[in-house]
This record gives C-alpha cells, structure tokens and sequence, in this order.
C-alpha cells in the first residue's frame, strides 16, 4: 500500500503538467486564428494536438488509477480478516471511542466500523502535520466502514470530515490512534 501523501503529490505533478500542456495548446491556437493575415490552423496539427492530449489524459487515468492506496484492498475486501477492529459510534456531534487511545501496530489491517446515531458525520484520521491519512463518509442507518494498512508509526488526530451544523467543527479526538512498531 502506497502513502496516499506520496500519491498526492506524484498525481499533482502529473496532472499539472497535463493542464499547462492544454493551455499552451489552446493559446497557440487562439494566437493562431486571431492573427491578422495568416490565421489559418493547419487542421493536421491541430488534431495531432488533439489526438495526443486524448492518448496523455486516457494513459495518466489508466496509469494513476491503481496507485490510490485503498482501492486493492477495497476490491479484495471479501478476502481480507482484518487483524484488528474499531466500532466507533457518533452522536450528539461526539465521536464516542471503544478505548481512549486505539493502539495498532505497523503493517496491521485495521477496520474502522463508524455508526451514526443521529446525523451524517464525517470519520478522518489526520497525521501530526495535519494532512488527511483517509476520510469516509458517516451515514446514518448504513454501514459506513474502511480499511487501513498503517505503514509508518505516528500520532493520528480522528476529525469529522463532513458538515453536520455549527457543532461539528469541534469534533477533534486528538491522538486517538497510536501506530507502534511491532
């Protein structure tokens, strides 16, 4: 399983320079068709531009498609015994935790089972520099779970993700996830 912070940034670059390859098409052939005199596009260029911004943008979807970390195991998840399980319930704009501080060693596959009471919540879990390890929606009357392989030890941070009221901005659960090494 890839770091989706990795993943992030190797998609960012990625699709960047796909948009700044588009740009400089489409301004080249708007310079080309308002020009004074001369404003003819040679139509064969112009759809060998064409054809080759399809072929880049299919081949980055098709190249980037299996590096999001989850999607494997969401695939596989009707082979996969999680080696560890969390239910963790959600009302009242609260997270209530199975134990103060859930502890899961490097390497284990981890179920997070999230139940609302009341609302539609959001369930993220959120490293020390603040960036979003994983999020899911919480919905109310289904079943709202996730798997996660922790490749590195940290501190985790457990925050609503998703807009449930005025309340919902203070569902913070800091350190609520310790990842040890074995």
């Amino acid at each position: 399983m890839v770091d989706s912070a990795l993943v992030l940034k190797g998609q960012t670059i990625a699709y960047t320079c796909y948009t700044v390859v588009i740009m400089l098409v489409m301004a080249w052939f708007a310079l080309r068709i308002t020009r004074p005199g001369k404003s003819k596009v040679n139509p064969a260029l112009f759809y060998t531009f064409v054809g080759f911004l399809t072929v880049l943008g299919v081949s980055l979807h098709i190249i980037t498609y299996n590096t999001i970390p989850w999607s494997e195991m969401d695939l596989k998840r009707h082979e996969i015994t999680p080696d560890q399980s969390f239910a963790i319930d959600v009302a009242n704009h609260e997270f209530i935790l199975p134990e103060e501080k859930m502890v899961i060693e490097v390497g284990q596959i981890v179920e997070f089972d999230v139940t609302s009471k009341d609302l539609t919540y959001g369930f993220g879990l959120f490293r020390e520099d603040n960036t979003m390890l994983f999020q899911m929606q919480v919905v109310p009357g289904h079943r709202n779970d996730i798997l996660w392989k922790f490749l590195k030890p940290g501190l985790y941070t457990i925050r609503s993700t998703e807009y449930s009221g005025p309340k919902g901005i203070a569902m913070i659960e800091e350190n609520a996830v310790e990842v040890v090494e074995p």
